[in-house]
């Protein structure tokens, strides 16, 4: 399937396409002074970052306020997310985790210059405490049962969380589940075969 008919499928209008490209731009502006990519990735952006993030639209509580991107890095998924939340009058904030000071500036020039509506946090989310949100974002952020340990112990409420998958990730949520109890649905990525989406929900320790 192209990416034309993938944006299709995902429901994204040709308005939101060229912002999402207008933000490629952006990024990969960036990226020759800071590292926000991997160069490998560059030259096939569009398909693995931006369809990857906003693949996961349907997961999103679009009931809640509140979305949180741990760990945002360039803005993805959660920039890529506001940019397609904005486009679809789907009023939600949402809040960027990034501890550094240089990515954490580029974030907030991206978000004012696109309009989002974001909150960009220059901090390490894993020391933060009592936060609330709708759905949670984890994507190349830490391993899962870190994750689900900072949602455990940091997030007093949320929705759901989100996580990326790669191709070890079978193997993964089988070890997972000797020492974390959770629901969760899963969906197949539409970029790589091997890798999958996780909608996660009442996670408790064994």
């Amino acid at each position: 399937m192209d990416q034309d008919s993938i944006f299709k499928k995902l429901n994204v209008s040709r308005e939101t396409l060229l912002t999402l490209k207008y933000y490629k731009d952006l990024v990969l502006a960036e990226n020759t002074k800071i590292n926000l990519i991997s160069s490998k990735t560059v030259e096939n952006f569009m398909e693995r970052h931006i369809i990857d993030c906003v693949q996961t639209i349907d997961f999103i509580d679009i009931n809640s306020k509140i979305c949180t991107d741990l760990g945002s890095g360039a803005g993805l998924p959660g920039l890529a997310l506001a940019i397609v939340l904005k486009e679809k009058n789907i009023k939600i904030k949402m809040n960027l985790y990034e501890k550094s000071m240089k990515k954490s500036k580029f974030l907030r020039n991206v978000s004012r210059e696109l309009k989002l509506d974001t909150e960009i946090f220059e901090q390490d989310v894993l020391k933060k405490k009592n936060l609330t949100s709708g759905t949670i974002l984890a994507r190349a952020f830490k391993p899962l049962p870190i994750v689900l340990d900072l949602v455990e112990k940091k997030f007093q409420k949320y929705s759901n969380l989100v996580v990326f998958m790669g191709k070890s990730g079978k193997e993964v949520l089988k070890n997972t589940f000797k020492q974390w109890d959770f629901e969760y649905k899963e969906k197949e990525s539409l970029t790589s075969k091997d890798s999958f989406i996780l909608s996660i929900k009442n996670i408790k320790k064994k």
